[in-house]
């Protein structure tokens, strides 16, 4: 670090719980569905990360935040507020979907990355990101920092498809930010990133 002086915050906020972590294949999503009933039913909220805005040919049948939204909202999560929100909506739009995430009217936020900074809300108990191998080391332990900002226990759940090959640097990412759950490990998550990319 040459010259620069480091501060390192090594303290959780009070009553703070490193979020449970959780590799999560296509077969389990149904039981995966039921918790976040559960939690729903509890009074706590969820977001469900997508890679895509629209679905793609060329995009190897990755899940689209809009489309994933509309299903969630028909059939899983009916009961339940879904609300939709990604990087090119227009910004009052994503705006107000964010303000009533934040407030409590919406119960399930379903959403691109753009949620990855910024966003807080300590009622958030469930991160549900799907095709987690697509993303990269430093930007899940990003999202799976939106949840757990308050004293309740928090879960991320990193969808996978259990019959696709994934890269040896997906697998190692993926066993990385499972490992690596405890508060303050961004500079561990930082190192083995580094450390995968060679």
């Amino acid at each position: 670090f040459g010259d620069l002086d480091v501060s390192v915050i090594d303290e959780l906020p009070p009553g703070r719980q490193p979020v449970k972590t959780r590799l999560v294949p296509e077969n389990r999503r149904s039981g995966l569905y039921e918790f976040i009933r559960q939690e729903l039913k509890a009074g706590r909220q969820a977001y469900i990360v997508c890679p895509l805005v629209e679905e793609s040919e060329t995009a190897d049948g990755l899940t689209a935040v809009k489309s994933h939204a509309r299903e969630l909202s028909r059939k899983a999560f009916a009961d339940f507020s879904v609300g939709l929100t990604y990087g090119t909506q227009p910004a009052a739009e994503k705006q107000a979907a964010l303000a009533d995430f934040a407030a409590g009217k919406l119960q399930i936020l379903v959403s691109t990355t753009v949620i990855e900074v910024g966003v807080n809300v300590p009622n958030a108990s469930v991160m549900v990101i799907e095709d987690a191998d697509r993303y990269g080391l430093a930007q899940l332990h990003q999202l799976r920092g939106r949840v757990g900002r308050s004293n309740r226990l928090a879960y991320a759940y990193l969808m996978y498809q259990k019959d696709k090959v994934l890269t040896e640097v997906a697998e190692k990412r993926l066993r990385a930010i499972k490992e690596f759950t405890e508060f303050g490990a961004g500079f561990k998550v930082a190192m083995r990133d580094l450390e995968i990319r060679g």
